[in-house]
């Protein structure tokens, strides 16, 4: 059984994710990572040179192949829930699980992040914090029916996080 961190950037679906597969002894793959290093090239060039459109795509092949991975945590995109047969694909054989956090944790988190440039180009172009009230009204409910169960981050330490994960994964045999 994979396990399946989805929601918005800064959320903590990269440090909970290796934290959480050191923990329960599975491997580790962010979806990003995995397109970056496939296409050997950093995700703000794709989306600056060919578009959003061409990074979706990108992503959808992706996680058509790590869903086919076994016993692995993965950290999928923000956007990944956006494509419905992202999902199928990664529920086919996984517990997904919402990470969320505040606006506020969010974007403190992603000025910290030094893969912020690099990873997260702005998704409309306006002021971030207002982005991300905008992106995270219009996707909430895309995760919560995508979701097996969520864990606010906001302001957990990420052991507090993988404990509280633990905890509600016995619920699905894993």
């Amino acid at each position: 059984m994979n396990i399946v961190l989805i929601g918005y950037r800064g959320t903590g679906k990269t440090s909970v994710g290796v934290a959480l597969s050191e923990r329960v002894g599975k491997a580790f793959c962010d979806t990003d990572d995995y397109i970056e290093a496939k296409l050997k090239r950093p995700i703000s060039d794709m989306v600056a040179r060919e578009g959003w459109a061409f990074f979706r795509e990108k992503e959808k092949e992706a996680i058509r192949e790590v869903s086919q991975f076994e016993d692995c945590v993965i950290a999928a995109g923000g956007g990944a829930v956006l494509d419905p047969e992202n999902m199928e694909n990664l529920k086919k054989d996984g517990v997904v699980i919402l990470l969320e956090a505040t606006t506020h944790t969010i974007l403190e988190r992603m000025r910290l992040d030094k893969k912020t440039e690099q990873q997260r180009p702005s998704l409309t172009g306006k002021d971030p914090y207002k982005e991300i009230e905008e992106v995270l009204e219009f996707r909430r409910p895309i995760y919560q029916k995508a979701m097996d169960f969520s864990v606010d981050t906001t302001s957990k330490s990420v052991e507090q996080v993988l404990d509280e994960i633990i905890q509600k994964l016995e619920k699905y045999g894993g």
